[in-house]
C-alpha cells in the first residue's frame, strides 16, 4: 500500500527566513522591538516612531518582509485546505509571496502618489506607518499559526473555521484602532472616506485574489 508523505521543506525555509528576519530586526533595533511588541495595548510605539519615518527603513523592512512571508504561506494552506474547485500546488506559494510584495508595495506608492496631489502627505504618511505596523505584527503572530498548521495537525475547514475569526479579530482591533485615531478627520468626510474604502483598501485585494488564483 502506497503512503503519501508530505514535504515540508519549502515551508521550512521560508519560515527560517522569516524568524532571521525577526532575529536582525530584534538586535539591530533593541528598544524599537521592545516598544513595538506591544503595540496592540499601547500607543507608544506609533507616537514615537511615526515622528521619525524614512524612505527606506530596514526595521518594517525585515518585519515587512516576515509578513509577506507569512501571509502567503498562511493563504496557501488556506487554499489548499477550503478550495475544493481551485487546484492548488506548490508551484503557487512563489506566486503568493510575488504577488503579495509586488501589490503592497504598489499599494503604498499609489496613495503617497494620491496622497501628494491632495496635499495631504503627513495624513496619509501616518495612516501607512500605522498600517505597515499592524500588518507586520500581524505577520509575527502568524508564524507559530502556520507552524502548528504545517508540523502539528492536519489543516481541516474546522481548524481553519477556529483559527481564522481569531485572526480576523486581531485585524479588526487594529483597524478600530486605526479609526480611533482618525475620527476626528473621517467623521466630517464620511463619503470620502467609504470611497477610499472601496477604491483603495477592497478593490485592489480583489485583483489580487484573481492575480494568484489566474491558472
Amino acid at each position: 500500500m502506497l503512503r503519501e508523505v508530505t514535504y515540508n521543506e519549502m515551508f521550512t525555509i521560508l519560515i527560517m527566513v522569516g524568524l532571521i528576519a525577526i532575529t536582525i530586526a530584534k538586535v539591530a533595533f533593541t528598544n524599537r522591538f521592545n516598544d513595538f511588541a506591544g503595540i496592540l495595548t499601547r500607543s507608544k510605539y506609533l507616537n514615537i516612531y511615526s515622528r521619525d519615518q524614512k524612505l527606506l527603513d530596514w526595521f518594517d523592512a525585515l518585519l515587512f518582509l516576515n509578513f509577506i512571508i507569512s501571509t502567503a504561506i498562511f493563504i496557501f494552506i488556506c487554499f489548499k485546505a477550503l478550495s475544493d474547485q481551485i487546484k492548488v500546488g506548490p508551484d503557487i506559494l512563489p506566486r503568493f509571496i510575488l504577488g503579495i510584495g509586488v501589490f503592497l508595495i504598489i499599494k503604498a506608492l499609489f496613495e503617497r502618489l494620491v496622497a501628494n496631489l491632495f496635499n495631504i502627505d503627513d495624513i496619509i504618511d501616518n495612516y501607512i506607518f500605522q498600517k505597515t505596523s499592524y500588518k507586520n505584527f500581524f505577520g509575527i503572530l502568524l508564524i507559530p499559526v502556520n507552524a502548528f498548521l504545517i508540523y502539528g495537525l492536519t489543516p481541516s475547514k474546522t481548524i481553519l473555521y477556529i483559527i481564522l475569526p481569531i485572526l480576523l479579530m486581531v485585524l479588526m482591533v487594529s483597524l478600530g484602532t486605526s479609526l480611533k485615531r482618525y475620527q476626528k478627520l473621517i467623521k466630517p468626510n464620511l463619503f470620502y472616506f467609504i470611497l477610499y474604502l472601496c477604491t483603495l483598501e477592497i478593490a485592489p485585494y480583489v485583483f489580487l485574489y484573481k492575480f494568484v488564483t489566474l491558472y
